[in-house]
C-alpha cells in the first residue's frame, strides 16, 4: 500500500517547476489570466491555490504593487507564486516581512530564481527523488535560511496533503 501511494505521489510531482524569471510574460497579464497562468504552474502541488480576490487583497495590503492599466507585470507575477506558496503556512504579516528582507538583500530577479530551485529541491527531497539538499553559501544565511525553512514547511503540508488524499480515495 505504501509503495502505491509513494508512486502515485511521485507521479504527481514528477518535472514540477516553476518558469525561469525571464519566462515570465512581461507583457502584463489581466487578472484572470495572470491567476490562470500561476495556477497551471502551481496545480501538481494542489492545496497552494491563487484567486483573483486574493490578488486583489495582496494589492491592497500592499504585498504586491498596484497593476499598471489593469495588468501585471513580471515581478508582480513572480511574488505571486513566492505569496501562493508561502501562504499554506505563513500568514500575510509573516509574507511581508520575508518580502521586505528580500527586497533590501536582492533584487526580484535573483531571489525569485532563487525561491524557484529552493522549491524545486526541497519538493523533490521531501518526495525521496532526490537523497540530499544542496547547502547554500554564507551570504545572507538569515534569508536564505528563513526562506528554506518556509518551503520545507510547505514541501511537508504538500507531501502530507497529498498522502492523505490518496489514502481517502483508496
Amino acid at each position: 500500500m505504501q509503495q502505491q501511494i509513494k508512486r502515485e505521489m511521485l507521479e504527481e510531482l514528477q518535472g514540477f517547476d516553476l518558469p525561469s524569471y525571464h519566462e515570465i510574460p512581461n507583457i502584463g497579464l489581466f487578472l484572470e489570466q495572470t491567476t490562470k497562468y500561476i495556477a497551471e504552474y502551481l496545480a501538481p502541488l494542489e492545496t497552494v491555490t491563487l484567486t483573483g480576490s486574493m490578488i486583489s487583497n495582496y494589492v491592497k495590503k500592499g504585498l504586491i504593487k498596484n497593476p499598471v492599466k489593469k495588468q501585471y507585470t513580471r515581478e508582480q507575477i513572480a511574488y505571486l507564486f513566492f505569496i501562493a506558496v508561502a501562504k499554506t503556512v505563513l500568514s500575510l504579516e509573516d509574507i511581508q516581512q520575508l518580502i521586505k528582507l528580500q527586497e533590501n538583500t536582492y533584487d526580484c530577479e535573483k531571489a525569485y530564481n532563487y525561491f524557484r530551485q529552493e522549491l524545486k529541491d526541497i519538493l523533490a527531497y521531501v518526495f525521496g527523488i532526490k537523497e540530499e539538499l544542496t547547502a547554500y553559501t554564507s551570504n545572507n544565511m538569515d534569508e536564505k535560511s528563513l526562506l528554506r525553512n518556509t518551503i520545507i514547511a510547505v514541501a511537508h503540508k504538500v507531501y502530507l496533503d497529498k498522502y492523505f488524499k490518496i489514502l481517502r480515495n483508496s
